[in-house]
């Protein structure tokens, strides 16, 4: 008689089962190697296949836990190396120019002494901002690239966006209605309505060249012209394309008109014009030679833009006999507008308008000072104005009186010869 318990074996698996292979897992901290052969298991015995599922299991939950600790060690790692990157950029870094990248680490860039450099990018920099012309960060010692700098932290070139132009308006400045309407044509009007010079079929003026003694309102009426246009404003002294390093200069010039073209419309007043574009000679001497280098490069500039680029030029001097006549064809300076001393109407204009404002007495007669006849500039007939109200400050009044104002007169015409007395 047989048992009533029967223990049967469990009818074999009629395919093989496949165990995935395990790779070799190295842990950087404790170097052990956890790893399973490739076989098949080709068992009959369930209970033999089972263990042998449980064993990789195990395996890979050790495996998991491994991962679990390197990736936190990895997550240390990148918050100590982004202090670290966080304190190498809080030193004083040098300020270059990108010029070309070789390759996705590394780049050519160019310092502010001139030199260019083969160097390491950082890989925190978004490299996709990085165009020839960008301001960088260099570090000192390795001048490798850790840091993309504004466009505006150059501070040789000096945009002025329509909230930082200067206060002044065509109102500020007395006479001149001649020159203010050439300006307004060839300055304004292009920006404002260039339709019609395509309509007409004439080609708008690129540049206007402001001329004459000094005093007389040339920068006064530019500022007015900088604040009545709705463009963009750059403003440099002919002095300051002059650098100590070769090649500086025309690399200044260079970036005046490119910064204009990428703001434009805008206007580019160059003040003492004469410092650089003087007559060009036959010279040895390295600066004479880097001065006209820079008047080259700058009659190359103003014959490379076209006049619908949005940029017109406006240049100032009080010696227009002395400059280069290729900087006066027209084509680059296509209207030369005069600024003389001013007549009786302009005395008479420019006295109501710096009197505007001020406490006159009754016995001041300004028709008096505008009948004699003396030369003088706008920007003396201003000071005669300022000395008069000093004079009343200093006598502790409120008002100018006459002899305040002849004083002043007498002061800046160099008739006076009274002492001044501050301490009475």
């Amino acid at each position: 008689m047989s048992s009533p318990f029967v223990i049967s074996r469990v009818p074999p698996v009629s395919k093989s089962l496949t165990i995935p292979k395990v790779k070799t897992f190295e842990n950087s901290k404790n170097n052990i190697d956890i790893f399973l052969k490739d076989d098949i298991i080709e068992s009959d015995d369930v209970f033999e296949q089972y263990l042998r599922l449980t064993k990789l299991v195990k395996h890979l939950s050790v495996k998991e836990d491994y991962l679990r600790d390197a990736i936190k060690e990895c997550r240390n790692e990148i918050a100590h190396s982004n202090e670290e990157l966080k304190i190498l950029q809080s030193v004083p870094l040098l300020v270059g120019e990108f010029l070309e990248a070789i390759d996705k680490n590394y780049c050519v860039v160019e310092t502010s002494a001139g030199i260019n450099y083969y160097v390491r990018v950082a890989s925190n920099v978004d490299k996709s901002k990085l165009h020839p012309g960008t301001a960088v960060g260099l570090m000192k010692r390795s001048n490798a690239l850790v840091d993309i700098l504004p466009p505006d932290c150059d501070n040789t070139v000096n945009l002025l966006k329509a909230t930082e132009k200067p206060d002044v308006s065509y109102g500020d400045v007395g006479g001149l209605e001649v020159q203010k309407q050439e300006i307004r044509e060839a300055i304004e009007l292009p920006i404002s309505h260039g339709y019609l010079f395509k309509q007409i079929g004439i080609e708008e003026p690129k540049g206007v060249m402001l001329y004459g003694p000094p005093g007389c309102g040339k920068t006064m009426l530019v500022k007015a012209v900088a604040t009545s246009t709705k463009s963009n404003f750059i403003r440099l002294v002919g002095s300051e394309f002059v650098h100590k390093y070769l090649g500086e200069g025309p690399r200044l010039v260079r970036d005046v008109f490119r910064m204009a073209k990428q703001n434009s419309p805008c206007i580019i007043f160059i003040d003492e014009v004469d410092s650089i574009g003087t007559k060009r000679f036959d010279t040895k001497a390295g600066a004479d030679r880097e001065v006209q280098r820079i008047l080259l490069e700058l009659l190359n500039q103003m014959d490379g833009f076209d006049q619908s680029s949005g940029v017109k030029v406006i240049m100032a001097t009080n010696r227009v006999d002395t400059l280069d006549p290729a900087l006066l064809r027209p084509g680059r300076i296509d209207r030369k507008i005069e600024f003389p001393l001013p007549d009786r109407r302009q005395k008479r204009l420019l006295f109501n308008t710096v009197t505007a404002n001020m406490s006159l007495a009754n016995d001041v007669d300004l028709e008096h000072y505008v009948a004699l006849p003396d030369k003088i500039s706008a920007a003396e007939i201003r000071n005669i104005a300022t000395e008069a109200g000093m004079r009343a400050v200093r006598n502790n009044r409120y008002s100018i009186t006459a002899k305040d104002f002849q004083y002043a007169y007498d002061i800046v015409t160099k008739k006076c010869s009274e002492e001044m007395n501050f301490y009475v």
